[in-house]
């Protein structure tokens, strides 16, 4: 079996080696990694300045480090590096939980499942609670043991069964202190209570920072509510964003709306 592993905390990620040693056994693994930070980039893609990508060694891995985006690495990835679609691809273990419909649009670990999702491999986001960790200290004090055991029991599930019916991707989110169960979740509408602080650099010009504070929890079936209670969160996700609608209602609502053309 073919294996893309990828991340956006880039190459020296302790994320990314706790990954790797997980898939390790199940196949052949190709980890081709952003090679500096890039949280947040979404599926942002390289179409404007050519990109560089370096073979290195890192932590026991041989890396194929890519100056550009998660939707960078698992292109070339697929259609460089290996050739071929990979059998499965896996995002993570990220540094920092990636819940709610935000972090669907907006994370780069999620979006690069997706883009792997759209080339028809078998695609899995892998995030890990750390309310304790900055997700900007790439650091190796942070323990991966128990979200490696679900990557590798979960990725092997997968590689044999497939991913289930309707499913493009799976978003996976362990919780910081696991209580062993795993729940199907939805995503939850929102994560953060975004907020924008103004500030003067030491030549009294304006710059600012957008942040936010994580919600305290959401409804039942949500991945948050879950993450919060301790269970490994998988939720189903499809690259589709189309309504589930009655497409006639919505032509009524814009009857007599047209152009002569």
């Amino acid at each position: 079996m073919k294996i893309l592993l990828t991340n956006d905390d880039g190459l020296y990620s302790a994320g990314l080696k706790a990954a790797y040693d997980a898939l390790k056994e199940l196949g052949d693994v190709f980890v081709v990694a952003p090679a500096m930070q890039r949280s947040g980039v979404g599926r942002s893609l390289s179409i404007m300045e050519p990109i560089r990508v370096s073979e290195v060694s890192v932590n026991g891995m041989r890396v194929y480090a890519v100056d550009g985006t998660p939707t960078d690495s698992v292109i070339i990835g697929m259609y460089e590096i290996i050739g071929d679609i990979p059998d499965l691809t896996v995002s993570g273990i990220n540094l920092g939980e990636n819940l709610s419909t935000e972090a669907a649009t907006t994370s780069g670990t999620v979006c690069a499942a997706l883009e792997a999702a759209t080339h028809g491999s078998k695609a899995i986001a892998v995030s890990l609670q750390m309310p304790d960790v900055s997700k900007f200290e790439l650091t190796s004090r942070s323990d991966f043991t128990f979200a490696s055991r679900v990557l590798r029991d979960i990725a092997r599930v997968v590689a044999e069964k497939g991913l289930p019916e309707g499913t493009d991707l799976l978003n996976i989110n362990v919780p910081a202190n696991p209580n062993g169960k795993i729940a199907v979740t939805r995503l939850a509408r929102r994560m953060y209570n975004v907020s924008v602080e103004r500030r003067l650099d030491p030549r009294g010009r304006e710059y600012y920072w957008i942040h936010g504070m994580e919600i305290e929890d959401a409804g039942n079936g949500t991945d948050i509510h879950a993450l919060r209670q301790g269970y490994v969160s998988i939720t189903p996700l499809t690259i589709d964003l189309t309504a589930r609608v009655d497409f006639v209602k919505i032509e009524r609502w814009f009857d007599g709306i047209g152009w002569e053309v």
